[in-house]
């Protein structure tokens, strides 16, 4: 493979992340499809993914940079939008039950739960879950809060445990669970953004590190590339999928997992 071929890749692949991170549609998913068209597989392109995570990460540091100071109590008048009042323990609080479960089951997670017929079950399976959440919040609409309790937290937390299943879409699980928790959608959003910071960066260093070995000097432009068209494109994705949220549910997002599951059915099986 050529090197403008490597930078053409690395671009939709990091742009592909960016825009899927952090909607609640699986990055996952659309990373093995473009994947498997771009013929884009092994141990290289397992690693890059590792890498054009934490470029979207990133993302979510460069925007929410005052409210994750605030956290440590270095940055103060941030409660114009999103969860208010918000410390570091509630982080803390929903980072422990996926943390736990996902250092337990890392190993089978990777070797089991990766592979197209499990990520088809997660997008169908998350949908659900998203559907199920919008039914609860238009039932009860007017007692949203955008004041997040350490019991939400919790919840909130929980549910992140669904992300570890492939396809699932840890922003879908944790925004759902927010809203089923009483949340209002903007403020699990917002609360969902800030928590990846930690999880993933968790997550990915741990993968990075277990994928040293497959790592070459040669791969630096790809690697860069895809580091850098991740973190643009998550950036505009964020605020986009913000105001999106202001004016639609879920629902339209469980849909589109639904015709994805088709799509990537029919790619895999026909």
């Amino acid at each position: 493979m050529n090197l403008l071929i490597e930078i053409i890749i690395a671009i939709i692949m990091g742009a592909v992340e960016g825009l899927t991170e952090f909607a609640p549609v699986s990055s996952t998913g659309h990373l093995i499809l473009a994947g498997d068209l771009l013929h884009f597989t092994g141990a290289t392109a397992n690693t890059f993914e590792v890498i054009i995570q934490l470029g979207s990460i990133m993302a979510v540091v460069v925007l929410y940079w005052k409210r994750l100071w605030s956290l440590f109590g270095l940055y103060r008048n941030v409660e114009k939008s999103g969860p208010k009042h918000l410390n570091l323990l509630h982080i803390i609080i929903a980072g422990i039950p996926a943390g736990i479960l996902g250092f337990a089951l890392h190993d089978f997670i990777k070797n089991v739960l990766f592979s197209p017929k499990t990520v088809l079950l997660s997008l169908v399976a998350g949908g659900i879950l998203m559907i199920f959440a919008e039914g609860l919040a238009k039932r009860r609409e007017s007692y949203a809060t955008d004041q997040l309790s350490y019991g939400q937290a919790f919840v909130i937390g929980l549910f992140q445990c669904f992300s570890l299943w492939p396809g699932f879409s840890r922003s879908g699980s944790t925004i759902a669970g927010g809203i089923i928790a009483g949340v209002n959608r903007t403020t699990a959003a917002e609360f969902s953004f800030i928590l990846a910071v930690p999880m993933m960066m968790g997550a990915s260093g741990y993968d990075f590190y277990k994928s040293l070995h497959f790592l070459h000097v040669s791969d630096i432009p790809l690697f860069a590339t895809g580091f850098i068209s991740a973190f643009i494109v998550a950036m505009l994705a964020i605020v986009f999928f913000l105001k999106l949220l202001k004016r639609f549910t879920l629902v339209p997002f469980a849909v589109y997992r639904f015709i994805l599951a088709v799509v990537f059915a029919l790619y895999l099986y026909l």
